[in-house]
């Protein structure tokens, strides 16, 4: 059996595509967003799994859902959304929803030339630590970043920074543990 993000990569690229070409990507993003944060939940996929539960009975609470959380093209009114989630119903995929946001973000990031970058440090970072690190990341990746900082302090100190495929691990625990490891040899 294929894993999530096998079975969601054709349909976050065929939406994308939908999105792309009538300049939607950004109204699309934040939809999928949203539906794919709603379905993350398990509690509601095994809603959406009875068996009693007709596909049109499982649009329909979709679309009610989806309306007052703000997901706006999958909330029945439009019509390639309401496409778009029949088709998912139909084929049993809506529970793969969240991966297929997540693909739908890596391309729309690539057609943007952007990447988000995710800064886990052990203490919080000051504006300007961010900003040389976001310029720093963006001169070395070629392309525009987008920064969250996290706190984790288990780290001891220093930080890791996560960018797409790149990790950059500066931290105190890292460096001890790779001591430890000289150590052991």
């Amino acid at each position: 059996m294929a894993d999530n993000n096998t079975v969601a990569r054709p349909y976050a690229t065929a939406i994308f595509d939908v999105a792309n070409e009538a300049g939607a990507l950004v109204a699309w993003s934040e939809s999928l967003s949203i539906a794919g944060q709603l379905l993350s939940d398990s509690g509601l996929v095994d809603y959406l799994g009875m068996p009693e539960l007709s596909d049109e009975q499982r649009l329909e609470f979709l679309a009610g859902l989806f309306s007052q959380a703000g997901a706006a093209l999958l909330d029945g009114s439009d019509t390639k959304g309401s496409n778009f989630l029949k088709l998912l119903l139909e084929n049993g995929r809506i529970a793969v929803l969240p991966e297929i946001a997540e693909h739908f973000e890596a391309l729309k990031a690539e057609v943007e030339n952007s990447v988000d970058a995710v800064i886990t440090s052990a203490s919080p970072l000051s504006s300007e630590q961010v900003d040389e690190m976001a310029a720093a990341l963006k001169t070395r990746l070629g392309r525009e970043v987008r920064v969250e900082t996290q706190i984790d302090e288990d780290l001891i100190g220093g930080a890791v920074i996560r960018a797409g495929d790149v990790v950059i691990d500066g931290s105190l625990r890292a460096r001890l543990e790779g001591l430890a490891t000289a150590l052991i040899k």
